[in-house]
């Protein structure tokens, strides 16, 4: 979904938001170096392990409701999409004191975080910015874009369409505000798509 090339895969990355997913603990065991803030870190493995198990069951069932607004291809049906989601957490889990301990997985939330200037080359924020822009407004959404380009010297951005599938109306915002201050700014297509019309990321650095 970030077009991730094996030379970005070697680079410093920042995942904001990424919660109990299996991308830290897959590219750390490639090697890599990849640092993952979210809130829900502040919990210990089985307290995180019981807020999945509580909420598995209706994410499943909005799925099977929704199934229509979501590309069947590479993932063939919902109960394949629960598999591959819980072996992503299961992962996620086994790695997760472990990470902790060596600072991979940090207690924080966006538009705040707790990293120095130029830390990290590449930020990442997957499913929550522009997702769910009835939630967070567009004021919002340049605070955090704008502190995720302090600790990084690019920031990548997937989905840009909010929950109804529509596109965020924060995008034109942000683009036109970061355009302004000499930024560039692109909307890229990448060869991912699951949420139906979702196949495109922001990309924005210092021109």
């Amino acid at each position: 979904m970030f077009n991730l090339t094996e030379k970005d895969l070697i680079l410093r990355i920042l995942g904001c938001g990424d919660g109990p997913a299996a991308f830290n603990a897959t590219l750390t065991k490639r090697g890599g170096s990849v640092v993952s803030v979210d809130p829900v870190y502040i919990f210990d493995t089985a307290q995180i392990r019981g807020r999945i198990a509580e909420t598995y069951e209706t994410v499943m069932a909005q799925m099977h409701k929704n199934q229509g607004d979501f590309v069947w291809e590479n993932i063939q049906s919902v109960e394949q999409l629960g598999t591959i989601r819980m072996s992503a957490m299961e992962g996620f889990l086994a790695d997760f004191d472990t990470g902790k301990q060596q600072g991979r997985y940090v207690a924080g939330e966006l538009p705040s975080l707790p990293f120095e200037s130029g830390q990290f080359d590449i930020a990442l924020s997957s499913h929550f910015l522009f997702l769910y822009s009835a939630h967070l407004s567009a004021e919002f959404h340049i605070q955090a874009l704008q502190e995720m380009l302090r600790v990084a010297h690019e920031v990548r951005v997937f989905p840009l369409l909010a929950l109804d599938g529509m596109p965020s109306l924060h995008l034109k915002v942000a683009n036109d505000y970061f355009s302004a201050r000499s930024f560039s700014v692109d909307t890229m297509r990448v060869p991912y798509e699951f949420q139906r019309g979702g196949n495109e990321m922001l990309v924005i650095k210092p021109v």
